[in-house]
């Protein structure tokens, strides 16, 4: 595969090259907010569900990926993913076995196949930061299984974004004590320790073991008081506690 259009975009080094090029690319770019917008603006409430694009079937994280987008859906929510493999379509795969709605936002790169098969509704970006938009502006929380770099930084942007009030009521919930509690740790010693952050936001975050603990803080921080009931719009983030 030749270079991808984020490459295009943020690795031209020639001088003035952005003058014939980067107008232009202005159109693509706002192509695919246009494209994402009128694909998702009837989805209902949903959860982005992010995860390893390495994870693999027989593991006990995709086992768990499944329940969750299973449990999402059997709640009347439907279930984004980033579209690709892995914990992915682990999330996919179960929303669409839940009898829910199965979304996946897939993304231009050099070494990873295209979406999954378990996608009912799929919309493929170009650019990270448009893509980015769409899992935020049409999610009502995050649930975020252990993955790599991709998914740490889906999840420090949204922690961002809810430090910073960018968006409310929004819970992000973490699965996986032991994979997450040593990085919850670090920053609770060191970042919260040196000043970096305030004590309290350490409350962005919640940290289960289990799908069902994870779809139950989701649902309750949604203001949900049954499986398939209407969003009160209620529920505040951060029910829980780093490391908890």
């Amino acid at each position: 595969m030749g270079n991808t259009a984020d490459q295009n975009l943020l690795d031209s080094r020639s001088p003035g090259e952005f003058t014939r090029t980067d107008p232009w690319r202005v159109l693509r770019i706002q192509s695919e907010f246009v494209e994402g917008f009128g694909a998702l603006a009837d989805i209902g409430p949903a959860v982005s569900v992010f995860g390893s694009a390495r994870t693999r079937p027989d593991s006990a994280y995709y086992a768990t990926g499944v329940e969750v987008g299973r449990l999402l859906a059997e709640s009347g929510l439907a279930v984004i993913t980033g579209g690709g493999p892995g914990s992915m379509e682990a999330a996919n795969r179960g929303a669409v076995e839940g009898g829910g709605l199965s979304i996946g936002l897939g993304i231009e790169l050099p070494f990873e196949q295209g979406m999954n098969q378990w996608v009912d509704l799929g919309v493929n970006f170009r650019y990270f930061f448009a893509r980015k938009t769409m899992f935020v502006k049409y999610a009502q929380g995050f649930i975020v299984l252990p993955g790599g770099f991709g998914t740490m930084d889906e999840l420090f942007e949204a922690m961002v974004l809810v430090q910073t009030k960018k968006v409310t009521s929004f819970p992000i919930v973490l699965i996986g004590r032991e994979f997450w509690n040593p990085l919850l740790r670090w920053i609770e010693d060191t970042l919260v320790k040196d000043g970096l952050v305030s004590p309290g936001d350490t409350g962005i975050v919640t940290v289960v073991d289990t799908a069902a603990e994870a779809v139950e803080r989701i649902t309750a921080a949604m203001g949900r008081t049954e499986a398939g009931s209407d969003i009160t719009g209620s529920g505040t983030t951060g029910s829980g506690t780093m490391g908890r």
